[in-house]
């Protein structure tokens, strides 16, 4: 019988753990604080449960700062149409999401549009993102 409760505790913390590991939108990021960033691609981690974009940003005085921007799962980009190879490192991008609550260089990403054109959805749900504007 210890062994069996021993063992259904385990499995129970361990489906559990990745939903304490996961936030909201509104922990993290202000939705108060939409932001438009241009500039080109310096990486993209295609992993769960958000895949990250990083991308080089020239501020108004010329200072390149980079930029990490979180999107949706990888699940999530492929059934918007998006595959890892649309995103070549050096490629221009102009992503438009909301700032972190932090003030660090990190966003929430709501679209990214290529040079050619192409504008995707990048959130990480199919809704608007939790508290922003409708």
């Amino acid at each position: 019988m210890k062994k069996l409760i021993t063992t259904v505790a385990a499995l129970a913390f361990a489906c559990a753990a990745p939903l304490v590991a996961h936030h909201s939108f509104s922990a993290e990021f202000d939705a108060t604080k939409p932001i438009t960033l241009k500039g080109k691609l310096t990486k993209m981690e295609w992993i769960n449960p958000h895949g990250w974009l990083h991308i080089d940003v020239a501020e108004a005085d010329g200072k390149v700062v980079n930029w990490a921007i979180e999107a949706g799962s990888p699940n999530a980009l492929l059934r918007r149409g998006l595959r890892q190879n649309d995103f070549p490192v050096g490629s221009e991008l102009i992503i438009e999401g909301y700032r972190a609550k932090s003030g660090a260089t990190t966003a929430n990403g709501t679209s990214v549009k290529f040079a050619d054109g192409r504008n995707f959805f990048l959130g990480a749900s199919d809704g608007a993102a939790e508290g922003s504007p409708k």
